[in-house]
């Protein structure tokens, strides 16, 4: 009642009165009057000390106050956020290009073949559920493509030119020439832009194009055969980028400069792989962020990194399991605010070889769901040999369809890949690098002995086909500055190889004819990969390997890995979008070939432009075998979605 007086007179005048009054209440003082006429009087000692204490008590509690709340309180470290993002209806993802998530991470760019079986890079803003085709992309999806560092423009490679498009305009700007085709590349804020080779070393060019420079050179001595995929670092000087060997224990992530020469580049490898890593900067601080790679296993994982140092400041941590890998790209990507977005290991790995009949319907499968490489049929079309194994190239495998039994035919640590037949199916050929280099074995079908050495040399080469009479081997060799050649090893006599092609562009996956006379092959001579005829004699093509003489194209739009058909009357290729061709062909009294016609839609693991092996397919005639991904149908697994991941570095700051 005192407290709400109307006359200051009569009210109390702060809360240490009031306390005093309460405090004589509650001792047994008189209560006082609704209205009472004076103030009740008190000591000058009870009313000033009350102040003093108060006033101590809040310069004491302003205080801590200062202090507590001048303390920034330790971070809740956020939960790691996950959420889905399906394919386009009726699309079918392409796994040899891939994906890539925006610098900025506003936009995902992948690439996925269309209703109409168009291949295209398509685009899909992150915060839309709805996603569109890129114009000026059509078939140049084949290749893995990359963003500008300002998010703006997207690289890719078409035709065997490298071209880069301004995304929210849709204008195309045309870059370089590229031979072999660009694997994967990286761009500063200096206008750099650099990127990988089909074989050969990195490149870089000025982010409006011109004459592309070497920037690194292969290693021979360490049977180098790839730099690919680079990606810089924060300075924008240093780069990351992945050298493939044919000795994998030797293949790695490196750390290259621009300011280097390209035959000075490095030479300690950073991280023992076969597979790109990503570096994804930290908020706090750019140079110490997180090196993201794949173990064989497919796990994905994070390890702390000093990129101005180089060098690695604390374990790798497990982020996530299963994650898919193609060829030496990882399935997965990272924008600079660390939006982590990748592709399960299931939808792009695992695999079944697939008979297909004339118009593309699975007409039989074998095996079980695996993973598995260049499928070779029988000369009597009973037996195949495939590669197998979830290590690439790690072992060949028998299929045998008259027993329905499948065992395993080659042992051992080193890699095998590219098996063919003899005519009479009692050898099986392929390439091994028990040594480091890709050298040529024979192992007899039945098993009962060991593998021999064939052919050996010091450069990487892969067998093709064996002539029907058993007498000439034709095999593709690795050159530093020609490419890839063509060589025939007579597998009579003193075996001494000769060249049967070589140019300045790369020629392999070459097959004789049924009569002998003829080679088809695919070479890279017009800027992108076509198929080609000529003849073949062992004395004429001894004597001139430079491509001079007679020769026919068989294809025009793209080609590869030319087959024959058993009668020698028609030829099939792959087209870059994997569509299946046959072309009527006579042979005598000259070549000649009629008008390429299209069968059906191959599997998407029948073509891998990057490689050109494992993609290779077999066939009847009336069959075509592929090595197809597991799944109802040969486009239904394509539909896997994309996992997002936010948050992921704050889960990293608990377990490291």
């Amino acid at each position: 009642q005192r407290c709400l007086q109307k006359d200051p007179k009569q009210r109390l005048r702060d809360i240490g009165d009031a306390r005093i009054a309460l405090d004589e209440v509650l001792s047994g003082a008189p209560e006082p009057s609704a209205t009472p006429a004076t103030p009740i009087p008190v000591p000058m000692w009870r009313r000033v000390l009350p102040w003093a204490v108060a006033a101590a008590f809040a310069i004491a509690f302003a205080g801590l106050a200062f202090i507590h709340f001048s303390q920034t309180p330790p971070p809740v470290p956020a939960e790691p956020v996950r959420f889905d993002i399906p394919m386009p209806p009726k699309t079918s993802f392409v796994f040899a290009s891939g994906f890539n998530i925006s610098p900025n991470g506003r936009e995902l760019a992948f690439a996925a073949t269309g209703p109409d079986g168009t291949n295209s890079v398509w685009i899909r803003d992150m915060g839309s559920s709805e996603a569109r085709p890129l114009a000026g992309t059509e078939s140049g999806a084949d290749l893995p493509f990359f963003w500008t560092t300002d998010s703006k423009y997207l690289v890719f490679q078409q035709s065997g030119v490298l071209k880069k498009l301004d995304v929210s305009s849709g204008v195309v700007h045309t870059l370089c020439d590229v031979s072999p085709a660009a694997l994967g590349g990286s761009s500063n804020r200096d206008g750099v832009i650099i990127f990988g080779q089909g074989d050969g070393g990195l490149m870089r060019i000025a982010a409006n194009g011109g004459s592309p420079s070497p920037l690194t050179t292969l290693d021979s001595s360490r049977g180098e055969f790839q730099h690919v995929l680079p990606s810089f670092l924060p300075d924008g000087r240093h780069f990351l980028y992945l050298r493939v060997s044919s000795d994998l224990a030797k293949s790695g992530i490196y750390v290259g400069s621009l300011d280097v020469a390209p035959g000075k580049q490095d030479s300690k490898r950073l991280l023992a792989t076969t597979l790109a890593a990503e570096y994804v900067p930290s908020s706090a601080d750019p140079n110490k962020g997180q090196l993201l790679f794949l173990t064989s296993d497919g796990t994905l994982m994070a390890q702390p990194f000093d990129a101005r140092r180089f060098e690695f400041t604390g374990d790798p941590v497990p982020l996530e399991q299963r994650v898919g890998h193609y060829i030496n790209g990882g399935e997965f990507s990272v924008s600079i605010d660390g939006i982590l977005v990748y592709r399960a290991a299931g939808a792009s790995t695992e695999s079944q070889p697939k008979w297909f009949d004339r118009q593309g319907k699975i007409v039989g499968t074998l095996g079980n769901s695996d993973v598995y490489y260049f499928p070779a049929l029988s000369p009597d079309g009973t037996r195949i040999v495939v590669g197998r194994g979830a290590a690439e190239y790690q072992a060949l495998w028998l299929f045998d369809s008259s027993q329905g039994t499948n065992t395993r035919f080659t042992f051992g640590s080193a890699d095998v890949a590219n098996p063919i037949w003899s005519p009479d199916g009692k050898r099986i050929i392929f390439s091994s690098n028990p040594s480091g280099t890709w050298d040529l074995y024979q192992k007899l079908a039945s098993g009962a002995a060991s593998e021999d050495l064939l052919l050996k040399s010091n450069e990487n080469k892969w067998p093709s086909d064996v002539s029907h009479d058993g007498r000439f081997l034709l095999y593709y060799a690795l050159n530093s500055q020609t490419q890839t050649d063509i060589w025939v090893l007579p597998l009579q006599g003193d075996r001494k190889p000769f060249l049967f092609l070589r140019t300045p562009f790369d020629e392999l996956n070459a097959h004789f004819s049924p009569d002998g006379h003829w080679v088809a092959y695919e070479s890279y001579e017009s800027g992108r990969d076509e198929i080609y005829v000529r003849p073949f004699d062992p004395e004429s093509s001894a004597a001139d390997a430079s491509g001079a003489g007679a020769k026919w194209q068989v294809s025009y739009g793209g080609g590869a890995l030319p087959l024959w058909s058993a009668d020698g009357k028609a030829l099939y290729y792959l087209t870059s979008d994997a569509k299946v061709m046959e072309v009527g062909v006579t042979t005598s009294p000259t070549f000649q070939a009629g008008t390429p016609k299209f069968l059906f839609q191959a599997p998407p693991l029948a073509h891998i432009p990057a490689l050109r092996a494992t993609g290779r397919y077999t066939i009847d005639d009336k069959r075509f075998l592929f090595i197809s991904p597991t799944g109802q149908g040969s486009q239904a697994q394509d539909q896997a979605p994309f996992n997002v991941v936010l948050n992921w570095q704050d889960m990293l700051k608990q377990q490291q």
